[in-house]
């Protein structure tokens, strides 16, 4: 009997993006026509939210299956930055949305409206819970794949729960305390939109930091190292550097041998060292081994 081909990362995360702008755009629908014929601006803030994160998924998916392309003349490290690329290009759609609701949610506050309608927070409770669902999801799958573009979608999902969370207590509020609270609900959705930039500032740091190759990796050091120990010849490890494109980690590591090998016994041990890294841990892209003698 065949054993069933094996889900790349890249399969995973294309997947797990569909899933995303699937939910998103139901979502946008039902907040939309739930928040205008229910007087809740809270919620058709939610809608520009579920919008705007439609087509950030959308970006997502171009990012995921753009940086799995494999290396070529003019990229020999391949094209794994795209993803960190369109991670700010994410952040910047939540910027924007994040903006408009506040600034709608302003206007709103300083002109008197009706109170929103009873059944909003039944839609409300629904959301909310189907969005802590997706985020909890969409996480797995970007820690599973290392791809910071899909960990940026996921705080989508999890900013979209804040922002109806905030919407439900302020419809709440404008429902238990009747007339003169009803701009409850639009303070609700200026709190989310500060949700929103905060959210927005903790997914664009990782990518950043993926960009200008910082050292966050001592966890993978730490594997690299001990693997590295179990390849008969290899002494011991010195310098390890690790930097992130896309779902891979390219590696430059140092390795100790023996200083009365010969030239060829070294470049031997620096074969099955690589090999035996990329076999042990398969996230590695580039495996770069320098050979340092031990006196």
């Amino acid at each position: 009997m065949a054993l069933a081909p094996k889900i790349t990362n890249e399969q995973k995360a294309i997947k797990t993006t569909y899933f995303s702008i699937a939910g998103n755009t139901a979502l946008a629908i039902i907040k939309g026509l739930t928040g205008f014929f229910g007087n809740s601006y809270a919620l058709i803030a939610d809608a520009i939210e579920s919008t705007t994160d439609i087509f950030s998924s959308f970006l997502v998916l171009l990012g995921i299956k753009y940086s799995n392309k494999p290396a070529d003349k003019n990229h020999p490290y391949g094209h794994g930055r795209a993803e960190a690329l369109i991670t700010f290009i994410v952040v910047a759609f939540l910027i924007t949305s994040a903006t408009v609701i506040a600034y709608e949610s302003i206007k709103n506050i300083m002109r008197p409206h009706a109170s929103p309608k009873p059944y909003t927070l039944i839609v409300l409770g629904a959301i909310i819970i189907w969005k802590e669902i997706s985020y909890r999801l969409v996480m797995k799958k970007s820690k599973e794949t290392n791809s910071s573009s899909l960990k940026a979608d996921a705080w989508h999902h999890r900013s979209d729960a804040i922002t109806s969370i905030a919407a439900f207590i302020g419809i709440s509020i404008a429902l238990i305390l009747g007339k003169g609270y009803e701009s409850a609900d639009d303070w609700a959705a200026l709190f989310a939109s500060a949700f929103i930039l905060y959210n927005s500032y903790l997914i664009f740091r990782p990518a950043l930091a993926e960009i200008m190759d910082e050292h966050v990796y001592d966890e993978l050091i730490v594997e690299i190292r001990k693997v590295s120990n179990e390849v008969k010849g290899i002494l011991d490890t010195e310098k390890c550097f690790i930097r992130k494109a896309g779902m891979r980690y390219h590696v430059e590591l140092h390795a100790m041998v023996e200083a009365t090998i010969t030239v060829k016994q070294g470049h031997e041990l620096a074969h099955q060292l690589k090999d035996k890294l990329k076999e042990e841990i398969p996230t590695l892209g580039h495996v770069l081994i320098h050979i340092e003698p031990k006196e």
